[in-house]
């Protein structure tokens, strides 16, 4: 590294000192008003510090509150760039001209306090801004199993279960088109992944059926897609199999007859004439003379 940036490395780092220990001086001086932004998970959002432009901006400092202290994110100093933390070096990117600093590819770990100081003058305009990340819940997956009235109970019910995946903030379960007082919750939970700290909901439910029900779960703003409950017995399926089997049985006999006695119609009618015809032939041959005896 050479003499000039070494210098220009160690004056910086100063000039952050410095900022730091008069922010943590300065107290609740800085004004209450806070600008509240909201961020996508994975994508980019951008910080904008209110400031009077009528005249120079000498510095931009941004930072964030973090367990009970303040960390410089990025800014510049007289249009010169100031040395960033590792984690935000290929995050962010402040623009002199705007104001403004662009955080890219944001993380729940983003979420918080910051503050812009704006110094023209050499005094500061501090503005806060509060950082909030979502992330949209996966489609909700809705399943159901009733039971019959007398398996195990006086009447019918369904067992309900709804869950959803990757949102941010946590959620709960919403269910739309049930009698609540009806419902019994019987298992609720919702875990955060170690790494990315986004949620899963699960709760299943019980309902005791009184009519039909078209019903939906939703988790965040994601909804699930419809199903029906408690539909009205039909006629049992079993039963109609057997309705279905005994008249092709019926059907098939009934054929059976009829084209035995067709086919043996003619042959009766057949062997009658046959033997008429041979009955008639032997006669003529009775009543024939016999002229060889002369």
């Amino acid at each position: 590294m050479s003499l000039q940036l070494r210098c220009l490395y160690t004056h910086s780092l100063a000039l952050v000192v410095t900022l730091l220990l008069f922010t943590a001086t300065s107290g609740d001086g800085d004004g209450d008003a806070v600008e509240n932004i909201t961020a996508v998970l994975g994508h980019s959002i951008t910080f904008r510090c209110p400031s009077n432009r009528s005249t120079p901006v000498e510095r931009l400092y941004i930072q964030r509150f973090k367990n009970d202290k303040e960390d410089f994110i990025n800014g510049f100093y007289r249009g010169q760039p100031l040395p960033v933390l590792p984690e935000y070096q290929n995050r962010t990117k402040v623009n002199e001209m705007e104001l403004s600093m662009e955080m890219r590819n944001i993380s729940v770990s983003d979420e918080g306090l910051y503050k812009c100081l704006v110094f023209i003058n050499n005094k500061p305009e501090i503005s806060k801004i509060l950082l909030k990340v979502t992330a949209e819940y996966s489609v909700p997956t809705i399943t159901k199993d009733c039971n019959k009235p007398g398996d195990g109970g006086a009447g019918k019910s369904c067992q309900l279960s709804c869950s959803a995946v990757g949102g941010y903030p946590q959620s709960t379960v919403r269910w739309t088109g049930l009698n609540q007082s009806l419902t019994n919750v019987i298992y609720n939970r919702s875990s955060a992944d170690n790494e990315s700290k986004t949620w899963t909901i699960n709760q299943t439910i019980v309902h005791n059926c009184n009519q039909p029900t078209n019903i939906s779960c939703a988790v965040g703003g994601s909804v699930s897609h419809t199903i029906t409950i408690c539909e009205t017995e039909s006629f049992p399926f079993v039963v109609i199999v057997a309705i279905a089997v005994v008249l092709v049985f019926v059907l098939l006999l009934v054929f059976v007859v009829v084209m035995k006695c067709c086919f043996r119609g003619p042959q009766r009618g057949t062997q009658e004439h046959t033997h008429t015809h041979t009955h008639t032939h032997t006669l003529n041959y009775q009543e024939t003379p016999n002229y060889m005896s002369y």
